[in-house]
């Protein structure tokens, strides 16, 4: 008598996914004791930070304007959920749902168990310590509590499936090169948030809370905030406003998981077609580059520009390291005018941020460095390959330069002192153009391209040799112009002649520009091997 092996026990799917999510965490931490340590260490400060807001929230329990905070603070967290796949897919590995293609599952078992899975992690524990803290600063009485419980797991639920529809809907995007370059704009990101953070505490600490009134208002009838309105509108007895509130959380986050299981539906069976927008895509630049090219000027001069100006374009190191630039520099003076606390003179800060650029051109090339290396021959061929990158530079930096220093101008009202704002912005620019073409030569380091270090290890002293000697240099070059600026307003009769430092400025800047070019160029020439080892390191 033949007896049949019993069947293996049904398991659902959820529980295997969540099973996946921590065995993918686990082995992503014995990779390296690196990983090992920064996970740790995001750990420990996340926990820091939430039980401060937890208990910064519990003090706000009474406070006329807890409600407003509260209500806000739930809108922007819903932002950042919104905001993060685009930025940080990357750290979650089951964000791709298009890993699943293969596998015989149906959308709506694998929307419940990713939407658990999801619920594993750093983020969502934050997460769930605002939302504690904001309900416990205002529920008052059973309804309310009653109330809180429902709203925390509505506000948490529609922040995690907002992540999850975002990311789904993008997954083309996230996954291709265009999808790693905004990646690593994450940086850019989170300078900007905390530079409006910032601002906004700044505005907040002298006008008071009550300025958060109206726009909450408002909020507290926009999923996910209006769950946390709902317990607000409980403590105060109206029931029937709770109640409406958490019905809005809740369809909109049905709304959500419709949405995201058709797309996942159409992600596990319409084809990619990103092949022929990439071609069509890449049709468009060359007709781009094509025109670009007529402008530029000819021989390697206008060869070094074009190729330089890719590098910003493609290359997602540089355009995360320009986008960076672009926006502290703009940020720092412009909000520094708004505030009322600002100088046209801070508007410098621009072209020392785009100044930076010049600094350890060759480590951009990375060991593609020895095809430029093999063009060299003489000192001429040099000062050409260093002048093409320095015009690239100025090509953007000028004209920004400009409008920053106008702008921040216009909004002080001091139209006085924008010429000497721009005689200085353009002088240290020049400065630094030539600073950094010594610098390319003298300390040039690797750009890694798979990973977010800046310097391959054992490299970090060139990096601080070459962008804080060289910056610390262009301040002592421009020098003669700032104390020529000193000394005209410090004169009774120096305040009609203050003009005059704008093209002062701009002379003195080309001419630093072109000696620190001619010095640098054969010096280039001289320490090849030594500059092509040093930018291939990994």
């Amino acid at each position: 008598m033949t007896t049949t092996a019993p069947a293996p026990p049904l398991t659902g799917l959820t529980p295997i996914v969540v099973r996946l999510k921590l065995a993918l965490l686990r082995n992503g931490l014995r990779q390296s004791g690196g990983r090992r340590a920064a996970f740790i260490g995001s750990a420990v400060l996340v926990a820091l930070l939430s039980a401060l807001q937890l208990i910064g929230l519990i003090a706000l329990r009474g406070n006329a304007h807890a409600a407003a905070v509260t209500v806000l603070l739930t809108a922007v967290l819903a932002l950042g959920w919104a905001v993060m796949p685009l930025f940080f897919q990357g750290g979650d590995e089951t964000l791709d749902p298009t890993r699943l293609v293969m596998l015989p599952l149906r959308p709506r078992p694998l929307v419940r168990a990713l939407l658990v899975a999801s619920l594993l992690g750093i983020g969502p524990a934050f997460t769930l310590c605002l939302l504690l803290g904001s309900v416990i600063s205002l529920a008052h009485g059973t309804a309310a509590y009653v109330t809180a419980v429902v709203a925390v797991v509505l506000a948490l639920l529609t922040c995690v499936a907002l992540a999850r529809t975002v990311a789904a809907a993008n997954v083309r995007l996230l996954t291709s090169r265009r999808g790693r370059d905004l990646a690593v704009l994450s940086g850019l990101v989170i300078a900007i948030g905390a530079q409006l953070v910032n601002f906004g505490v700044q505005r907040l600490g002298s006008a008071g809370l009550g300025r958060l009134d109206p726009v909450a208002d408002v909020l507290r009838w926009v999923p996910p905030a209006s769950a946390i309105g709902a317990v607000d509108s409980a403590s105060d007895g109206s029931y029937g406003t709770a109640v409406a509130q958490l019905v809005l959380s809740a369809g909109a986050l049905v709304a959500l998981l419709v949405v995201w299981s058709r797309t996942l539906t159409r992600l596990m069976t319409a084809p990619d077609a990103s092949t022929v927008g990439a071609a069509e895509t890449s049709g468009s630049r060359e007709r781009t580059a094509t025109g670009l090219s007529r402008l530029l000027p000819d021989g390697r001069v206008g060869t070094v520009m074009e190729r330089s100006l890719r590098y910003i374009w493609r290359d997602p190191k540089t355009k995360a390291s320009w986008a960076t630039s672009l926006a502290i520099g703009l940020i720092v003076p412009v909000f520094n005018a708004i505030q009322g606390t600002g100088s046209v003179y801070i508007s410098c800060f621009a072209a020392g941020m785009l100044g930076i650029q010049m600094y350890n051109q060759f480590g951009q090339d990375t060991s593609a460095f020895w095809m430029v290396a093999t063009t060299i021959a003489s000192p001429r061929d040099a000062y050409a390959e260093l002048s093409g990158r320095a015009l690239a530079l100025l090509l953007i930096t000028l004209p920004y330069a400009t409008l920053v220093t106008t702008l921040t101008a216009g909004l002080l009202h001091d139209w006085h002192t924008l010429p000497e704002a721009l005689g200085i912005s353009f002088a240290l620019l020049g400065a630094m153009l030539a600073t950094g073409a010594w610098s390319s030569a003298h300390f040039p380091y690797t750009i890694p391209q798979d990973s977010r270090r800046n310097a391959a290890p054992g490299q970090s002293g060139l990096v601080t040799a070459s962008i804080f000697g060289g910056m610390i240099a262009a301040a002592l070059i421009s020098s003669p112009v700032i104390t020529a600026t000193i000394w005209l307003n410090a004169t009774a009769d120096g305040d009609g002649w203050t003009w005059t430092i704008l093209p002062m400025g701009a002379s003195y800047g080309t001419a630093i520009t072109l000696l620190g070019l001619h010095l640098a160029a054969p010096r280039t020439v001289r320490r090849l091997p030594e500059i092509l080892t040093a930018v291939s390191k990994e």
